[in-house]
């Protein structure tokens, strides 16, 4: 009954045995096995567009090295206050840029506005010898809060950014939860609305540990080859990598997975409205739920045994996963409820 993360779930078991497959007898190291060739195909086929596409072992690396890509030591990257570059990677952005500065904008529930990005812009110090260089605008999708962007709203921001000479990156950690959500393909959320460079995870969504940076505009991966050997995750046997991620875009488990997990938010969301005092902080449109509970409340279901995070003050975090079994979700809600009526 963890609801802490979706990084403490498992692996989805079509992962697990691409795995096992992937371990029968020898194959090129490096990134030369077939798996890695037919990751790309399928990519390919999925974006249904050419791309340049690099398997990395975690999330901080997948954006930083992204990041490093884009912008260089003296640019500036703009992004949410709350996105996970700039509260959660220890300064890794800053460290694979060569010292990029981020500038983190506010927005409601977890997402930029395209308004406060143009008026940043417009204020800005392009050329200025004194000033960090606009290089680069980072949208989290889905969000930080639980929620995501519509694709006209990417649209928005990637127009912004492109007029004034800045490119886009999307960290998509959760891209499945979104894209499972919107209802839309994988284009239609990423570089047909103007995203540049994808960090597309699947570590929270069923893998072990996979995640891939995905360049739409292949000519600005010219260089991230080198960059992710010197960042030490250019894995000698990618195959495993590169499995994981084959299996996951296969017959369309990562969207299966990532509707799993939204769902039960909903019907843990939907649960949890039926508690008196139970007051939602953003609108649950992915698999993370902020929610104010009464203090007695809270301290019942931790001591029942239900895990999960307190944000700050009333307000708690609670996600669900690829592997969310409904009876604890509904086991929390009933908890909650007889707690909330001893008062």
């Amino acid at each position: 009954m963890n609801f802490c993360s979706d990084n403490v779930a498992g692996a989805a078991p079509e992962i697990l045995a691409a795995l096992v497959a992937a371990a029968q007898g020898t194959a090129p190291s490096y990134g030369a096995d077939p798996v890695t060739a037919r990751l790309h195909r399928r990519l390919e086929t999925l974006f249904g567009t050419a791309l340049a596409a690099f398997p990395v072992a975690t999330g901080t690396a997948a954006n930083a090295l992204a990041l490093a890509a884009l912008v260089p030591p003296y640019g500036a990257v703009f992004c949410h206050e709350g996105a996970h570059i700039n509260t959660d990677e220890c300064g890794a952005p800053e460290a694979m840029t060569g010292g990029a500065k981020l500038i983190a904008l506010p927005g409601a529930h977890g997402k930029l506005d395209p308004a406060t990005l143009e008026a940043v812009l417009r204020r800005g110090h392009g050329g200025g010898v004194h000033h960090v260089q606009p290089a680069l605008v980072s949208l989290t999708q889905g969000t930080e809060a639980g929620t995501m962007y519509q694709p006209d709203e990417i649209a928005a921001m990637s127009a912004i950014a492109h007029h004034h000479g800045l490119s886009v990156h999307m960290d998509g950690a959760r891209f499945a939860n979104a894209v499972a959500a919107l209802g839309i393909d994988a284009a239609a959320a990423s570089w047909r609305v103007g995203v540049d460079v994808l960090s597309l995870g699947a570590t929270k969504n069923g893998a072990l540990a996979a995640e891939v940076v995905i360049f739409f505009k292949p000519e600005q991966a010219h260089d991230f080859g080198f960059r992710r050997k010197r960042a030490g995750h250019l894995v000698s046997k990618q195959r495993f990598l590169s499995s994981q991620l084959d299996a996951y875009f296969t017959d369309d488990l990562w969207l299966r997975l990532a509707g799993h997990a939204n769902a039960m938010a909903m019907r843990l969301a939907r649960g949890l409205m039926t508690i008196p005092g139970a007051v939602l902080i953003n609108p649950v449109e992915i698999n993370e739920i902020f929610v104010a509970l009464p203090e007695p409340v809270i301290a019942g279901l931790l001591e029942a045994g239900f895990d999960f995070y307190r944000w700050e003050g009333s307000v708690v975090r609670l996600v669900t996963a690829f592997n969310t079994d409904p009876a604890s979700v509904d086991a929390l809600v009933v908890t909650a409820r007889r707690l909330a009526d001893r008062g």
